[in-house]
């Protein structure tokens, strides 16, 4: 096992690529982008990097070169020939060859485009622009190397007992968290941490720790790189992007209403089983259930990603009851802001009316909270998002209105055509 503190203490950081192949990124963008590629390949989209949380300057904490460094390594970086043999071999989802060879062959030539980095304010304006499917590949890698150099900005100046205390203090307050879940009966929980991880290192241990400290209880992780070199389940499905970018091309009031399940009829075309969960929150889960085709009821489940989670799995459920469907036979998954005492509460309140399942993310990847002075480490909230597409803006309104993005306008249009009503802000804590 890699001693991640001597690590830190001898590179210094020079260099050291943070990310090192394309498939370190999330399962579901690699599904997403096949389904773009068949749909929607000329779609010419812009995505940007966003800090909710302003107070958090990373254009101060963060070299400039080194940023430049991290990104244009990743822009050398293509598919291994062992890389493209698991995607096209493995089975994923109890499906084999879900990657279409048209798609692989495409990914296998694939080089990521150009981006565009300028300073303001104290933050980092970080944007990609191209055809949907390549630059939509920029978002996740993007995540993690400003991620990593904010934690290596903090860590540079400790000493190497200081940075062997610190680890072990954070392998010690994850262990616990563990050994906490350990007692939970029927649990169902995988590893969402990529786009907000400690660093790739780091995501790796715990990802080594829940393995052993749950076993079948851990179900698998997001990365595709981890899944790939520790042979475990790649997990994941949909994600808003899919959604915002249907709603921006939409051509009036009419198609934007039915944008949301546009997206979800293309990928019902591509998917079966456990991958056919619905993320109903990009325009608000209340507006979206009561429109829903009743074809959709009929998928294995849903994904509980914004406003309070128990609220939503509860209209979840009243849903399926109006639509004839038996809840204690579709999948919940929690996935928005979790961490030990929330999955247990969750779990508690869901095991038996539904099948809880639980997406574990920052606080699993990167929570060194109280850990370092001034709580330097903390984890904050920073996202990539597509914000246009085709010279669109893009809209997301969230079950959370602390999570809404988009121009005011355009808003409160969507506001209106999705039936959104009075929401209870939260805050958002990654």
């Amino acid at each position: 096992m890699v001693d991640i503190a001597t690590r830190v203490w001898n590179h210094k950081w020079k260099i050291d690529p943070i990310v090192r192949s394309l498939i370190d990124t999330d399962f579901y963008k690699l599904l997403m982008c096949q389904s773009v590629f068949r749909n929607k390949r000329d779609t010419q989209v812009k995505f940007s990097l966003i800090n909710r949380s302003t107070d958090i300057k990373l254009a101060e904490l963060i070299d400039e070169g080194e940023l430049r460094e991290q990104l244009d390594y990743i822009r050398s970086l293509s598919l291994t020939r062992g890389e493209s043999t698991w995607l096209r071999g493995n089975t994923f989802y109890g499906k084999r060859q879900m990657f279409r060879s048209d798609f692989m062959e495409w990914f296998e030539q694939l080089r990521l485009p150009d981006y565009h980095l300028e300073k303001r304010d104290g933050q980092y304006e970080l944007t990609f622009e191209g055809s949907w499917p390549e630059v939509m590949m920029w978002e996740i890698p993007a995540l993690a190397v400003l991620m990593e150099l904010r934690s290596r900005a903090v860590l540079r100046d400790m000493g190497r007992f200081e940075l062997q205390v610190l680890y072990a203090r954070g392998m010690t307050k994850l262990w616990e968290k563990i050994e906490r879940l350990r007692q939970v009966d029927g649990l169902r929980i995988a590893d969402f941490g990529t786009r907000r991880r400690h660093s790739f290192l780091w995501q790796d241990w715990c990802v080594q720790a829940m393995t052993e400290g749950l076993g079948e209880k851990f179900v698998g992780t997001s990365n595709c790189l981890i899944a790939k070199n520790r042979d475990l389940e790649a997990i994941g499905t949909n994600a808003h992007e899919l959604p915002m970018v249907y709603a921006a091309l939409a051509e009036d009031d009419a198609e934007l209403a039915q944008s949301p399940y546009q997206v979800l009829a293309d990928w019902h075309e591509e998917h079966e089983g456990n991958l056919r969960i619905i993320l109903p929150d990009t325009f608000g889960t209340k507006g979206f259930l009561k429109q829903a085709p009743d074809w959709l009821a009929g998928w294995t489940g849903i994904r509980i990603d914004s406003g309070e989670p128990a609220a939503g799995a509860e209209a979840a459920i009243d849903w399926w009851h109006s639509r004839g469907e038996d809840p204690t036979q579709k999948m919940v998954i929690f996935s928005d802001g979790l961490d030990v005492d929330k999955i247990e509460d969750l779990h508690q309140q869901f095991a038996g009316r539904v099948r809880p399942s639980f997406g574990w993310g920052t606080l699993l990847t990167n929570d060194f909270r109280g850990l370092t002075p001034g709580d330097a480490l903390s984890p904050f909230s920073l996202v990539c998002k597509a914000v246009a597409a085709d010279g669109k803006a893009t809209v997301k309104l969230s079950d959370n209105p602390n999570k809404a993005m988009g121009p005011t306008s355009e808003i409160e249009r969507y506001k209106r055509v999705f039936d959104v009503g009075q929401q209870q802000a939260m805050d958002v804590v990654v």
